[in-house]
């Protein structure tokens, strides 16, 4: 796993340019909350106007920003991640882990069929890509080294590619119908939406 993190960190520090851009990913989106479900992708020039040069490189030319200088890594607040290109819920912080590589790591998405799996041998190396199936963005990768009592899969991925939604805010943003593990865990009370 050591020599795969280093080649995975050596091989985005190239093709970044060895810098991390810096990207204010919360404020960025493209889609409206009210139209997630009827999602048509933008034209490539307009998610160029309302993406972060970061995040367009990364949903839209496979890039892969540098590990450890990327906005979720480290984030522990319990929420949702979405498409940042199609707002879809993709992954919760209830399935999110520390797994010591620098990007975010979850163990499945929030829904299977909201992403999609292709074959990647880029870079001299056979991986699992990972897209969003609604708006065909880059999230990453999934690898067969995560928690074993958790199916055993680490879905790493770009913190460009995502929109982090705090649980006090999934009601308001629209996300009030995935409340209901964060009521199970106990991290947030009943409402209207989710009992």
């Amino acid at each position: 796993m050591v020599t795969t993190l280093l080649a995975a960190g050596f091989w985005a520090m190239i093709h970044n340019d060895g810098q991390a851009q810096s990207t204010d990913i919360s404020t960025n989106q493209v889609y409206q909350a009210n139209t997630m479900n009827n999602f048509k992708k933008p034209s490539t020039a307009e998610l160029k106007q309302k993406l972060t040069a970061e995040q367009f490189a990364v949903t839209q030319q496979s890039a892969t920003e540098p590990p450890f200088h990327n906005e979720f890594w480290d984030n522990h607040k319990p929420g949702i991640y979405v498409d940042i290109v199609s707002g879809k819920p993709l992954f919760s912080s209830l399935d999110k882990f520390d797994s010591g590589c620098g990007w975010p790591s979850f163990t499945k998405p929030v829904n299977s069929a909201d992403v999609i799996e292709h074959i990647d041998n880029s870079h001299g190396m056979q991986r699992t890509e990972v897209r969003s199936t609604a708006a065909d963005s880059h999230l990453g990768h999934v690898f067969d080294d995560g928690p074993a009592d958790k199916g055993g899969l680490r879905y790493c991925i770009n913190s460009a590619s995502l929109k982090f939604i705090p649980v006090a805010e999934m009601e308001a943003a629209g996300y009030g119908q995935y409340l209901e593990p964060f009521v199970k865990a106990g991290l947030v009370k009943a409402g209207p939406t989710n009992r």
